[in-house]
């Protein structure tokens, strides 16, 4: 069983550096299942782009290149692992925050998180100041400020969560911004020269271009089957004629039904449609008489998030 995202390396790697020079100032984000590739695949590339890289958690700092700065973004309450670079960065964005790290005794490098309209974490502007003092009586160093915007909405108005802030932080840290397009960036770096913006990006970096890359699952099985047989762990009917397809990608993989409860297999250009719902490392389809029918060894095309997805196989292809 294998799910598999086969990636065309030369354009891959084109992409990445013409939008790290459309952004300028990048710091890569690998974080969670490294945007379907697996993190430690992508960390083998952060340091043709930058000297440093977000991760989501304390517990994915493990993996970083020699000479590149993890930044973490999730502030956390637990102790820092043992393994974790001295080196990391840690965010804060309230006073909590930073009695955890001084229960545990951890002292080091910090960005203060400010808070924008997406209200996820970060300090208010009538807290800052009382944050800033706290993080220095506890011995960390603030090494810059960060600030996350939603993912939707108008730009102008992200751009204004930032310019909100500007005049309450010194100019003599850096930015980390999120979520803003590469001409907001140039505007904020045009209108606020005084201020060093650096870019978080993930998505648009790793998996900006979707022409680049495919994914697929292996078909490992086939049985034909009678109208109304019942077949599978539910044991449900198959509506007719045909055929059960065992496809070796499941919900283990994070394989599930479309959001609109469509399958996401395909084979020459059709849909399959499942059977019962995808269970750990195997989806059962159901394929009616006449149509074409994937031989034992064949691949099918699977349509899921690349966010979601934990794939067995990356292959790079020329």
């Amino acid at each position: 069983m294998t799910l598999r995202l086969i990636v065309h390396q030369a354009n891959w790697k084109e992409h990445l550096r013409a939008t790290s020079l459309d952004f300028g100032g990048l710091v890569p984000v690998v974080k969670g299942n490294g945007y379907g590739m697996r993190r430690w695949n992508l960390m083998q590339m952060v340091g043709e782009l930058s000297s440093e890289v977000a991760v989501g958690t304390v517990y994915e700092t493990h993996d970083i290149p020699e000479g590149i700065t993890a930044i973490v973004l999730t502030p956390t309450m637990s102790a820092p692992p043992k393994t974790m670079p001295v080196s990391t960065v840690l965010t804060v964005g309230r006073l909590e925050h930073i009695k955890a790290l001084s229960h545990f005794n951890w002292t080091g490098n910090i960005v203060i998180k400010l808070r924008s309209s997406m209200l996820r974490y970060g300090t208010t502007q009538e807290n800052l100041a009382d944050l800033l003092a706290e993080a220095r009586n506890a011995n960390l160093e603030i090494v810059g400020f960060s600030i996350h915007p939603p993912l939707d909405g108008d730009m102008q108005l992200h751009i204004k969560d930032i310019e909100n802030w500007l005049e309450h932080i010194s100019s003599a840290l850096p930015v980390y911004v999120s979520h803003v397009s590469a001409s907001a960036v140039r505007q904020l770096r045009r209108y606020y020269p005084q201020h060093e913006f650096r870019i978080r990006l993930g998505t648009e970096l790793w998996l900006g271009d979707k022409s680049m890359m495919k994914l697929s699952a292996d078909v490992l099985d086939s049985h034909a089957v009678k109208s109304s047989q019942a077949v599978g762990y539910r044991q449900q009917k198959v509506s007719g004629m045909g055929e059960i397809v065992l496809v070796g990608a499941g919900s283990a993989h994070g394989v599930f039904p479309l959001d609109d409860g469509q399958s996401p297999f395909h084979y020459q250009n059709q849909r399959i449609n499942l059977h019962e719902a995808p269970h750990m490392h195997t989806s059962m389809l159901f394929i009616a008489r006449g149509r074409p029918v994937p031989p034992i060894g064949e691949w099918i095309d699977v349509q899921r998030p690349l966010t979601q997805v934990q794939i067995d196989v990356l292959q790079w292809a020329k």
